[in-house]
């Protein structure tokens, strides 16, 4: 059953390396314990029969020469990897005159089980600890049935650590596959942010210039036999929006083709300094905008200029599109060192471009949800429509 995922490693050693240091620490504590350490009358321990003789020295070996096959098929085949660890444990006992397979001896196999429980699919790891288990209830019923003495209490507590050392790396794999999913559901909201603000992006600048150039060229049709002055001077304003929006969508492409999701603002330069630039355009283009200003601009964070721009901008585009009327009015407060306050006020028909199919006021809520401000729009009792929005400032820039 070859394994489904990489499995963990520590301090840069592969699992295969820390079964073999079990092992090895397990074979190393079996002999301390049988010899009488000094403050010790007797060792904890008596050696087997077999223990110091050739052939159990030749048993052991075998042992080792198992445990260590184990030990380099634990990344692709756990479960016969497992299998003959289980052997090599069982071959160790027989030069040691136990009843049972001891704790020393059974290190490796728990290690083991640890890291096919924590790199493989739960079904391996359940295979495993069943044939850990299997194992030491094999050879205590063996014992028993040939009338042989039995360790069945030391057993007990063997079966204990392997069903801990299971535990332990389910919990483990648990872990990681928590941790892959979180890191998948945050590489998802990544591109669906970046797709809401490529999308807001392209609304908010495409939106606007096509609005103005919609004005301009019904001015210029409706003048150019009579008066062929303004229609060439709508004209060269539809080139210079046509030019403008152009150009953006180059930088846009260019940021997005050399920068990761993030790194690079899409249309760098925008801000409030451009508002006025913005209302001389589409005051050129038909639809007079007066902006006020009330308090001191001042600089602002750079996600809070270009959002109040583009908020201002796409209220505007909604007045020109939508609003039927020629004159609207945009205030800029920044007299509460605390926040911005952004009001775009129309004497229209007072839909706002609410319709199903309209996206600016849903990317004008993202963009103030973002930054963590309030936004409201909405027709009011008397006529006209009304866009407000208060951004917070943060305290470093009051």
């Amino acid at each position: 059953m070859p394994r489904t995922s990489s499995s963990p490693r520590f301090r840069g050693l592969p699992p295969g390396h820390w079964t073999l240091l079990a092992w090895a620490v397990g074979a190393a504590l079996t002999f301390l314990m049988r010899i009488r350490l000094p403050g010790e009358s007797q060792p904890s321990v008596l050696p087997g029969v077999l223990l110091y003789r050739y052939d159990g020295m030749l048993f052991l070996l075998v042992a080792t020469l198992v445990t260590i096959a184990g030990a380099r098929r634990l990344d692709r085949r756990p479960v016969i990897a497992l299998a003959l660890l289980l052997t090599g444990s069982v071959i160790a006992t027989i030069p040691l005159s136990v009843g049972e397979i001891p704790m020393a001896q059974f290190l490796a196999v728990d290690v083991a089980l640890y890291f096919v429980a924590a790199a493989g699919p739960r079904r391996t790891g359940n295979v495993a600890l069943g044939l850990s288990l299997a194992t030491l209830v094999g050879f205590v019923t063996v014992r028993l049935l040939s009338g042989w003495p039995a360790g069945i209490s030391a057993e007990l507590a063997v079966a204990l650590t392997a069903v801990v050392a299971a535990l332990l790396g389910g919990a483990a794999r648990q872990a990681r596959e928590h941790a892959e999913a979180a890191r998948a559901q945050a590489a998802a909201q990544a591109v669906t942010a970046e797709r809401l603000r490529i999308a807001r992006e392209l609304h908010d600048m495409v939106a606007h210039s096509i609005g103005v150039i919609a004005l301009q060229a019904g001015a210029a049709g409706r003048v150019i036999d009579t008066q062929p002055a303004l229609a060439r001077a709508a004209l060269g304003e539809i080139e210079t929006a046509g030019r403008e929006t152009l150009s953006g969508l180059r930088r846009m492409l260019g940021a997005l083709r050399r920068s990761e999701p993030g790194a690079a603002p899409l249309t760098p330069g925008l801000g409030l300094a451009d508002v006025d630039r913005l209302a001389a355009s589409t005051t050129a283009a038909g639809v007079r905008v007066d902006v006020r200003w009330l308090g001191d601009p001042g600089p602002l964070p750079p996600e809070i200029d270009v959002s109040a721009y583009r908020i201002i901008q796409e209220a505007v585009t909604n007045v020109v599109r939508h609003a039927g009327t020629a004159t609207c009015q945009v205030t800029v407060d920044r007299r509460s060192g605390e926040e911005l306050a952004i009001e775009v006020l129309d004497a229209g028909e007072g839909t706002g471009g609410t319709g199903a199919t309209g996206w600016g006021l849903i990317g004008m809520r993202e963009r103030i949800a973002l930054l963590h401000g309030e936004f409201t729009a909405g027709p009011l009792g008397d006529g006209g429509f009304r866009v407000t929005a208060r951004l917070p400032v943060p305290e470093g820039v009051r």
